[in-house]
This record gives structure tokens, sequence and C-alpha cells, in this order.
């Protein structure tokens, strides 16, 4: 092994991400025994590991359901798999438990970027506009897109930052989730119910 990459050192990062043992040995050699630069490692690829996996059909999934203040919210998401293998899994049952949990806690509007309909960007663009106007011209059109991209970022679940993790979005963390279980996985869908 190489120096400083030890079997302890290993596990650390496998208990930490779920990942194999010889992906987590591999990222762990590709940063030089640094477990905070193997795990940018490992998400990176995990994203990859995701694009490929992309088109292949969820036949197989759970739903899970979080609720919380004493029962005057509750998120629920439908998290779906290729195979029943992976949906029965415990760690694949946590996640959409921790997706749901997410989904109580942060409100998100819409699943992803693809769902955000063209008026709702109108919207928030007129509304941003006027707060950009004293920015001059040169710089306002940045300045518009960026309060855009933060909206969207806040109410986005795949953009969010994971509530249990900031480090981390939703989107990561699926992407993770592909990598791991070897499969196609999916926030199918999620819903957000309270009593206000």
């Amino acid at each position: 092994m190489a120096t400083g990459i030890t079997t302890d050192t290993i596990k650390e990062l496998r208990d930490a991400t779920g990942v194999s043992v010889m992906q987590c040995k591999k990222a762990l050699e590709e940063a030089g025994g640094d477990i905070e630069k193997a795990k940018v490692i490992l998400r990176k690829i995990s994203a990859q590991v995701a694009s490929k996996k992309s088109d292949r059909t969820l036949g197989a999934g759970t739903v899970a359901a979080y609720t919380h203040a004493g029962g005057q919210v509750v998120g629920v998401v439908v998290l779906a798999s290729e195979t029943d293998f992976v949906a029965k899994n415990a760690d694949f049952s946590k996640l959409a438990y921790d997706i749901a949990m997410h989904v109580a806690a942060m409100t998100p509007q819409f699943k992803t970027r693809e769902d955000v309909k063209p008026e709702d960007i109108q919207a928030a663009s007129e509304v941003f506009a006027k707060e950009v106007e004293n920015i001059p011209e040169a710089k306002r059109q940045v300045a518009l897109q960026g309060k855009i991209d933060s909206y969207l970022k806040d109410k986005v679940l795949m953009d969010q930052p994971f509530v249990k993790d900031p480090n981390v979005t939703i989107g990561e963390l699926v992407s993770q989730a592909v990598q791991k279980f070897g499969e196609k996985v999916e926030v199918v869908r999620m819903e957000r119910l309270s009593v206000k």
C-alpha cells in the first residue's frame, strides 16, 4: 500500500462513504492518503457513474416518510432503483428516509431544475430585476443570474445542501448511491405536508 494508506484509513473512508474497499483504496492512492481529498475524488467518480446509468429503467424502490415537529410536518419520498435487491437494502431505505427528513426540513418546491417552469423563472427574474437595478449595467445581468441561481439552489431538491451534511447536495447524495449500489437510483416523487 502507498505511504500513509493503512487498512484503518481505507476502513474509515469506507465507513464514511459506503463505497467499496477497492474504490476507497484507489481514491486514497490518488489523494496521497488524504481522506478529505479522497472523498472529493469519490464524489466526482459517483457523478460520472450516475451519468452512465441515467438511461436505465427503474423497476423497484421504496417509500419513506419522516414525521417532524410533533406530527405537524411530514416529508415523503419515493426513491426508485432498478431491482428489488437494492430497494430492500437497509442502506437504500435509510437514504430514502434521510431524503424524506430533508424534504420535511427544507421545503423544496421542485425536484430538479427541469421541473422549474419558465414562468417561475420569469417571475423570479422580475422580482430580482428590481433588486439589481442600481448595479452598473455591465454587471447587472451577472448579478441577476446569480440571484436566480441562488433562488433555484434554495428551491430545487437536487441542488439543496443536504440538511445532515451541508458539504453534499441531495443530487450528490443520490449520485453516491448510484456508485454504491451499482444501479440507477432516482427520487421519483417527493411531497411535504404540514398542518400550517
